[in-house]
């Protein structure tokens, strides 16, 4: 149990020292694009530093995957453990903005939160869910692995999961049209996402309580 407490504690502080790498990227941008605040409509970069920014988002989600595939050798366990590094940043991530820029004003502001394949938007409180469920389910996964224990996740659960966060992108991408527009969002749909997440985290803590 020590073995698994200290892999999972550097697992967090992997999270939390990318999270403001990635914060820092953010506050360099911003002060350049937006040196009196972010706000929306957003400012459209050059071409070039937007495909300097959609080229870094991949970039984040290899290193995530090929952290999670150093610090453990089964599939099961490097998905839980991507699962904890990819909330723990991202709840961190708006913590060392707050700290440095003072910004989210509050859960409600508005933020630009993906690129790819189109612009995401939303306001703060809904990555910061996304990503509680998240770091929730990665540990349980990490957890009940390090016991010897493996899920047995059936095409079904995976359709759900898959169907579950299309959604959820969905009620992101809806918003991120205004991005395009150069508008401001006036409306997040909060149907689909609580829809999304609800049948996704749902569906994950029966087959997680059931297999025990």
């Amino acid at each position: 149990m020590h073995q698994v407490i200290k892999q999972f504690f550097w697992l967090m502080v992997w999270g939390i020292a990318f999270a403001y790498i990635e914060a820092s990227v953010v506050v360099y941008l911003r002060k350049i694009y937006y040196p009196q605040g972010f706000s929306f409509p957003v400012v459209i970069a050059q071409n070039s530093i937007i495909i300097v920014e959609v080229v870094r988002e991949l970039a984040t989600l290899v290193i995530l995957w090929a952290t999670a595939s150093l610090a453990y050798p089964r599939v099961q366990s490097r998905v839980g453990a991507f699962m904890v590094l990819f909330g723990t940043w991202d709840i961190f991530y708006y913590l060392f903005l707050k700290l440095v820029l003072n910004w989210p004003q509050d859960l409600e502001s508005w933020d630009i939160l993906f690129l790819i394949p189109l612009p995401w938007a939303g306001p703060v409180w809904a990555p910061v869910v996304v990503s509680l469920g998240l770091v929730y389910s990665g540990s349980a996964i990490l957890l009940r692995n390090e016991k010897g224990f493996f899920l047995d996740f059936d095409r079904a659960f995976i359709w759900i999961e898959f169907v579950a966060a299309a959604v959820i992108i969905v009620s992101f991408l809806i918003p991120g049209q205004a991005v395009i527009e150069q508008s401001t969002p006036e409306h997040f749909p909060y149907y689909l996402f609580w829809a999304g997440f609800i049948a996704g985290f749902s569906s994950f803590l029966y087959k997680f309580y059931r297999s025990r």
